[in-house]
């Protein structure tokens, strides 16, 4: 084999390795920028700045910047996130990954599948009025709070299973309670393997997900949350938003049908997303390695009933 020649597989655990060392050797960086498909701005649908990346002079926080969301509709509150900054994953991060037995992607970025999320779901407030809405592996919790301060929804539930996750929720929640009316938000740790939900059961008219098909092993859980968690007797839905991702995707929906639930798969759901993702196939700076099968999220409903 070739020394200088490296694969797609190691060159993404460089990724992780650089995490982890903060590496600046350019040759691995230029290496690390060709095979990674992380945007630098993704779908740019949601205008957002740091407003802060010094929120604590402590080790503990150093690692965190307040980023600041506008939520592009008239008179709306601005949302101020508290998040991890760029490349500081560190080994206790992984051991509570693994204690847990739960992937580490919420703490790595805020993905662009979650901006998609949260600006169709923006886009949708007689969708949500009134309704109970749970976001599941939410992550900081973007498409959740959007729902909050902009939708008029009874209730949201903005949940992760990564309990390091859900304490940045729950700040971020705090940070902005003035923007939600009369909605009200909490954080949940949840587990998608949970046998008993049994205070949840049956109570969500809406559920909302991004990019939590990826990983197969957990597919079969999800789905059972899904059913558990959905209103058997009125009309309720999941909205997933997730990229095919090879055969993931797919296999995803075998596990949907096969528990009894229906779906619809929508390529084309949003105009100004579509426009956004017709540039970027033709070439952006922005995201220059953009494939449509790792990076285009499809909008997968979900419902109960046919």
């Amino acid at each position: 084999m070739d020394p200088t020649s490296s694969s797609s597989s190691s060159l993404r655990w460089n990724i992780l390795r650089q995490a982890l060392l903060r590496r600046s050797d350019s040759q691995s960086q230029a290496e690390i920028k060709r095979i990674s498909r992380k945007a630098s701005q993704g779908f740019n649908l949601i205008p957002c700045q740091v407003v802060d990346s010094s929120l604590q002079s402590d080790s503990d926080h150093s690692r965190e910047a307040c980023v600041c969301y506008t939520i592009p509709i008239t008179g709306s509150p601005k949302l101020y996130l508290t998040q991890r900054v760029d490349n500081c994953s560190d080994l206790n991060d992984f051991e509570i990954s693994n204690r847990y037995n739960i992937d580490n992607t919420g703490l790595v970025c805020q993905w662009p599948s979650e901006e998609v999320l949260a600006f169709f779901c923006k886009s949708q407030p007689d969708r949500f009025r009134g309704k109970r809405v749970i976001e599941l592996g939410s992550g900081y919790g973007l498409a959740g709070l959007v729902i909050a301060a902009a939708t008029e929804a009874s209730q949201v539930v903005i949940s992760d299973g990564n309990p390091q996750v859900v304490n940045y929720i729950k700040r971020n929640i705090e940070s902005n309670s003035m923007a939600f009316g009369g909605t009200s938000v909490k954080a949940m740790e949840l587990h998608w393997n949970q046998h008993e939900l049994s205070e949840l059961t049956n109570t969500f008219d809406i559920i909302v997900a991004s990019d939590c098909t990826f990983f197969k092993e957990f597919h079969k859980h999800l789905a059972r949350t899904i059913k558990m968690l959905l209103k058997a007797k009125e009309p309720s839905e999941a909205l997933f938003f997730s990229p095919k991702r090879g055969d993931s995707l797919d296999k995803f929906l075998k596990e949907i049908k096969d528990i009894g639930l229906h779906y619809v798969l929508t390529e084309n759901y949003d105009a100004q997303v579509w426009k956004r993702h017709e540039t970027l196939v033709k070439g952006d700076e922005a995201w220059p390695n953009y494939d449509k099968n790792h990076c285009y999220p499809l909008l997968l409903q979900i419902t109960n009933h046919i």
